[in-house]
């Protein structure tokens, strides 16, 4: 489908001039996806090989009277300056090239597809960085460093003699100081200029970048002023503001803000940079309840869902993996089930049918595609899937590996009845109840097998993995989640309270962790500054979310280039949980469209304080807490008109709504108050201290599961050494076991360490 774009040029009528328009590749015509097999292809757009336009300009005059003028044999066409473009080598351009004689425009058969109104949200340019130093790297280079990686173009003040080939290179990091983009593949990433020996600005207009560094060849007197990086995204209007006192944590959501903007560029592309830039579904549904948190999304997805109904259309109810395809055709579970899940999570968020409705044959489409694949043996596990994409628990191991060891047929089945239990629910919301209790029947009846096949009669998971784990607990598929709790909870002792979760089980780590009773847990994998984790990449200087937990190694050093990108979004739906459960604005299911949310705040000593507010369909929600010391807190929530909120207040005593000043406050349900619009205070003394006190008769196993401690005490008493078995014991007890004693002197030492 083609869509027309309409432009206000009314200001532009005033004066004298010509109209014109300079076509270019762009996503149509130049090299772009996977399809190019051979070095002819890749001179090829898959979609077609010519330009054509199509424009009018509608004139109205001050009469009354109306014109049109549109492209006929009275139009010009000649050759720009613009040697060469595409979206993944960048552009050239030559201004030394001899004017070209403007010929007369010829008519032409119109491309296939339905020319319709543009539906997707504009891309227009945003912030304008200036570089915050110009670097001569030991290569002997001239780099800029923005500071920030963006996704976009630039523009540079050049005055160099004619002829000069002035050649700028983009990149996302830098290795050995040296520049480097050996992880973009075969992107060239590039811009050429030729220049004609006049001062000139020069822009690329037919490409994109992601970058941060960007090297400059064949300028002279290279200065920081004359380069502008031009942020360029789709036109979305964010929604949420969130901080806390801690700087690290800061980073992190602004790193996942960044790494939304540089992909919500037209379609969600899975990364901005390298040979790729493509609208992989599975990154895109992984994400999308963060990005409506943060964004109003509702317009974005609107089109990237339609654009995915067409081409599941001409696929027999297939979802491809990316959308749009440009030839790729393969799926997946996960990844397909982006049909279900985004219009599931939007409807959520804006409490609108119609997006039920203009999705609702493609979501039902794909359920019946898995049901025909599956056939009845099973089928739909046995083709190919991602499962829990760049986890780090498969056997094999190693920097570039891809897959993990969830069983990708065990997640493939449970999608199989998740996307049919969205389906069925989204019937009952658009009142198709046949639909809906057939869809209900093969929910249930998928997840029976499910059970079956990977549970045992104790309700026992058969895969010992945190993905699998964390499924159980969200969907309920065992009847002892006291048994999967302690399960997890071992998981993660076992690999010192850090992740080893994938695109599956990362996006529902902390809301599963907290609604369970781990939500220790969730904050320990939020504030781990090691590998792997969050802030081990903002520690490395992240300025974006990477795509892999070990993108770069401790010492900056690439961990390879096959498939590595510093700018993918998906593992920023950790500040999903973040709003929801951290700051509390936690939007439910049961009241579609945001006009009632829970508010119970994670109280952290290291975070200290957090502020949040959500820019709802329904109006302002603000939530915030502040710590004034260890044992006190005061909150801060504001509920707009016609919503409503359930308040509990975390680690509050009994008395604490009865000594609320605020009368609202006695509005009780059970232990927590109703809210209605209005904003609210309240200051209360905790039921315990937030700020842990260790000594040498701590458990070992808390002790370890404080990564900052561990560390610290690794010098002198490195625990992580000591028996799996001896870990309910104290540091006491085990040096008293194996006859080792401390003198005060070290004792008090080992004291301070624990609580410095």
């Amino acid at each position: 489908w083609l869509q027309y774009q309409t432009y206000d040029v009314t200001a532009a009528l005033k004066e004298a001039g010509n109209l014109a328009v300079l076509l270019g590749n762009g996503w149509y015509k130049g090299r772009f996806g996977y399809w190019a097999r051979n070095e002819e292809d890749k001179l090829k757009g898959y979609y077609g090989n010519e330009w054509k336009l199509i424009a009018e300009l509608q004139i109205d005059y001050t009469d009354g009277s109306h014109e049109v003028i549109g492209t006929d044999e009275s139009w010009k066409v000649s050759r720009s300056n613009i040697t060469f473009s595409n979206l993944y080598d960048g552009e050239h351009a030559d201004d030394t090239l001899p004017a070209a004689v403007p010929e007369k425009a010829a008519l032409c058969e119109p491309p296939k597809g339905e020319l319709t109104a543009r539906m997707s949200l504009p891309v227009t340019a945003h912030e304008i960085f200036t570089p915050t130093e110009l670097i001569n790297t030991p290569a002997g280079e001239q780099v800029f460093d923005l500071g920030q990686e963006i996704t976009g173009v630039f523009s540079l003040k050049v005055n160099e003699p004619a002829g000069t080939v002035i050649h700028i290179r983009t990149g996302e990091i830098l290795q050995q100081g040296n520049f480097y983009n050996a992880n973009l593949r075969t992107a060239k990433s590039e811009y050429i200029y030729v220049s004609d020996g006049m001062p000139k600005t020069i822009q690329p207009h037919f490409t994109f970048f992601g970058y941060r560094y960007v090297k400059v060849e064949g300028v002279s007197d290279l200065k920081c002023e004359d380069f502008k990086g031009i942020v360029l995204h789709s036109d979305f209007e964010e929604t949420a503001r969130i901080e806390t006192e801690n700087p690290l944590v800061n980073r992190l959501i602004q790193n996942v803000r960044w790494g939304m903007k540089d992909n919500f560029l037209d379609v969600p592309t899975d990364c901005p940079q390298r040979d790729e830039k493509m609208g992989w579904t599975g990154d895109a549904q992984a994400f999308s309840a963060t990005a409506t948190y943060l964004a109003d999304t509702y317009a974005f997805y609107g089109k990237y869902l339609h654009d995915m109904a067409l081409e599941q259309k001409t696929l027999g109810g297939k979802i491809p993996e990316v959308v749009p395809d440009f030839g790729d055709e393969g799926t997946a579970c996960v990844w397909g089930d982006a049909c279900t899940i985004i219009p599931w999570n939007l409807y959520l968020f804006y409490g609108d049918r119609a997006i039920l409705e203009d999705s609702y044959e493609s979501m039902k489409s794909w359920v019946d595609y898995i049901r025909k694949v599956d056939g009845d043996n099973h089928g739909w596990r046995y083709v190919f899937h991602y499962g829990d994409w760049l986890a780090l628990d498969h056997p094999k191991g190693g920097a570039e590996q891809t897959l993990g060891a969830t069983d990708e047929e065990f997640i493939a089945n449970l999608y199989y009845a998740i996307s049919a239990g969205i389906v069925s629910k989204a019937a009952k919301v658009l009142g198709k109840e046949e639909d809906a209790a057939e869809y209900d029947a093969l929910s249930n009846e998928q997840i029976d097998v499910v059970k079956g096949e990977y549970y045992s009669s104790t309700g026992r998971c058969c895969i010992k993995t945190q993905t699998a784990l964390l499924l159980t607990l969200k969907y309920h598929l065992s009847d002892n989640e006291e048994l999967t709790v302690k399960q997890l909870r071992q998981l993660f002792e076992f690999s010192g309270n850090t992740l080893k979760t994938g695109f599956v089980g990362t996006p529902l780590l902390g809301n599963v962790l907290t609604e369970h009773g781990m939500e220790d847990i969730a904050m320990k994998l939020l504030l781990n500054e090691e590998y792997p984790g969050w802030l081990y990449e903002v520690k490395l200087g992240a300025t974006t979310v990477w795509e892999r937990w070990n993108s770069l190694l401790a010492d900056g050093t690439i961990s390879g280039v096959m498939m590595n990108s510093m700018n993918h979004y998906s593992y920023g739906a950790i500040l999903e949980w973040f709003i929801r459960h951290v700051a509390g604005i936690n939007i439910k299911e049961e009241v579609p469209g945001s006009r009632y949310v829970e508010i119970n705040p994670l109280l952290s000593w290291e975070l200290r304080k957090v502020s949040a507010s959500y820019d709802s369909p329904a109006g302002l929600f603000r939530s915030a807490w502040e710590l004034t010391d260890p044992k006190h807190v005061t909150l801060d929530m504001e509920i707009p008109l016609g919503c409503s909120a359930k308040l509990t207040l975390p680690l509050a005593k009994e008395t604490a709504y009865a000594d609320a000043l605020n009368p609202a406050f006695a509005n009780m349900d059970g232990s927590a108050c109703i809210l209605k619009s209005g904003k609210y205070s309240i200051s209360y003394e905790l039921s315990r201290t937030l700020k842990k006190i260790y000594n040498l008769d701590t458990p070992i196993r808390e002790l370890l599961g404080d990564t900052a401690v561990a560390k610290k005490l690794k010098p002198v008493l490195p625990l992580d050494s000591v028996p799996m078995h001896y870990h309910d014991k104290s540091i006491n007890f085990v040096l008293e076991k194996f006859g080792r004693k401390l003198d005060e002197k070290t004792k008090a030492y080992i004291e301070m360490l624990l609580n410095s």
